[in-house]
């Protein structure tokens, strides 16, 4: 799929799925499955390397990125956090080295990652995704940059100031909008409504397709829900094995020979 081809998928009509592969081989079997599009998942990634997220350094994220876009053809957009630090500078040289490593979009957050201060003064964040649509429109090949309103998922339950921040982002050229931590169908409408650019939504278990596509959601990622819902199975395995001494937890794997098949096959 080109780069062009990314961007087409956020044009609907109706939303498309991005789901968030943490490793070379859930990348893999998600593309084998049919996905079009995938996305790296930062605490997906953190936790399968046993560490909290936001502890992984920019540095070790990108050389993750790498592995992911080598990993099969499809597109992948990267979950940069705050990129490599505060500034709008900063913000312009995350775009430069996620499209460096053949990402085909990337995500920046007003969260700063500082307990006292967690989201970026209004101006500071606009101008630090000014900066990086700047470095994607820079670049010699398309590159769908997402800007990203944090209040949301981090506490602050300010819808007005999120749809503000929102509507900054797209001035400044974002290309898609994202406000992780939206809960309820209305809020996905309001937000929806309020721009003109497509909107990413990150998917919850009582939304469906159906559903989010009506009320004008263009992308649907699922963030570190796969990582967790795979370390929610191996929990449950082993609390049968500690618990029961049973072992029907085996009855839902996937076949050893189809994954012996799969990345026999790959390349």
């Amino acid at each position: 799929m080109t780069q062009e081809s990314f961007r087409a998928l956020h044009e609907g009509p109706g939303a498309f799925v991005i789901p968030n592969p943490w490793d070379i081989g859930s990348a893999r079997l998600l593309a084998h499955l049919g996905f079009k599009a995938l996305a790296t998942t930062s605490a997906g990634y953190a936790f399968s390397r046993g560490m909290a997220d936001g502890a992984v350094s920019f540095h070790e994220m990108i050389a993750h990125c790498r592995e992911l876009v080598t990993a099969s053809d499809l597109p992948v957009s990267a979950d940069l956090e705050n990129g490599k630090g505060d500034s709008p500078e900063s913000a312009a040289e995350t775009v430069f080295a996620a499209a460096k490593v053949g990402l085909s979009g990337c995500s920046i957050e007003d969260f700063s990652g500082d307990p006292a201060n967690p989201i970026y003064d209004f101006q500071l964040a606009v101008e630090r995704v000014s900066a990086a649509a700047e470095a994607a429109r820079a670049l010699d090949r398309d590159f769908v940059f997402t800007a990203r309103a944090e209040n949301l998922l981090r506490g602050v339950n300010d819808l007005d100031d999120t749809i503000r921040r929102l509507q900054a982002f797209e001035r400044a050229g974002a290309d898609v909008l994202y406000a992780p931590g939206i809960g309820d169908m209305e809020t996905v409408r309001t937000i929806c409504s309020s721009v003109s650019r497509p909107v990413n939504v990150l998917a919850q278990k009582h939304f469906t397709l159906a559903e989010l596509s009506e009320a004008g959601v263009r992308r649907v990622s699922l963030g570190s829900k796969l990582t967790t819902a795979v370390y929610g199975a191996l929990r449950s395995a082993a609390s049968e094995i500690i618990d029961k001494g049973t072992f029907g937890f085996v009855a839902g794997e996937m076949p050893f020979g189809e994954l012996q098949q799969l990345f026999s096959a790959a390349r």
